[in-house]
């Protein structure tokens, strides 16, 4: 398991801004011993997922089977990304799909604001429950003890497993929730939830970015839009890997 894991540390090394990197650049940033590291990196040559060349390693053609088998199974359906595609370019701001996966809010879809000045989470990145618009949504129906869980986990200590259940159930009154600066400053959110065939919340979808394009009569339109959107998610039969159907 420690090889496993020291493997994935490395690859977990190539990024968008970093498509490359060096074996020094390994050696320093997991702390390895670099004739560990050479033997690490030897083996995932060998499976192809890393590739040597002048400037340094790169992904491996191997991972592209890997990462056609991710674009098939979490794909969302064609018409769930035209409703997410509209909503950006009519509200202008960023559009974010969030479902629960153990302590944390994973984002399975996104589609960017259409201004320079936005909010920017990844496909894929996971979240902490702790505070946030989503994490409000996706707890409306969580035990005392995952909320305790997150709050233990949280900056703020068990205690805030108590302000948690209070933001759930006020989403789960109200259908809407709204955060500001609650995990980064100048930052505000409003999520709605998604329902899935059987009634539960399966998801939640959320407008967010600068909390000064956020004053009250906004997030009030906000709120109207994604609830729309949420609603025409839900007709269309949400489905996904992380459904709690599958």
């Amino acid at each position: 398991m420690r090889s496993v894991r020291r493997a994935l540390d490395i690859l977990g090394l190539l990024t968008e801004d970093r498509p490359t990197v060096t074996l020094r650049e390994i050696v320093d940033a997991t702390g390895l011993a670099k004739t560990t590291v050479v033997r690490l990196v030897q083996t995932l040559e060998q499976s192809g997922l890393l590739w040597d060349t002048p400037a340094g390693y790169t992904a491996g053609p191997g991972l592209w089977r890997w990462a056609h088998l991710a674009h098939t199974s979490w794909e969302l359906p064609r018409e769930t990304r035209k409703l997410m595609r509209e909503l950006a370019e009519e509200q202008r701001e960023t559009v974010n799909l969030f479902m629960l996966r153990g302590l944390s809010r994973v984002c399975v879809a996104q589609q960017e604001s259409p201004q320079p000045l936005r909010h920017v989470v990844r496909v894929g990145d996971e979240l902490p429950l702790w505070a946030g618009a989503s994490s409000k949504i996706l707890l409306r129906t969580a035990s005392d003890g995952l909320l305790h869980r997150i709050a233990a986990g949280s900056p703020h200590g068990e205690g805030h497993a108590r302000q948690l259940r209070v933001w759930a159930d006020l989403a789960a009154e109200r259908g809407v929730a709204v955060s500001r600066g609650e995990r980064d400053e100048g930052l505000t959110a409003v999520a709605v939830p998604v329902v899935g065939r059987g009634g539960a919340v399966v998801a939640s979808l959320s407008l967010s970015g600068p909390s000064h394009r956020f004053p009250e009569p906004t997030v009030e339109r906000f709120a109207a839009a994604l609830t729309e959107v949420a609603r025409q998610m839900s007709e269309q039969g949400f489905d996904h890997p992380l459904s709690p159907s599958r």
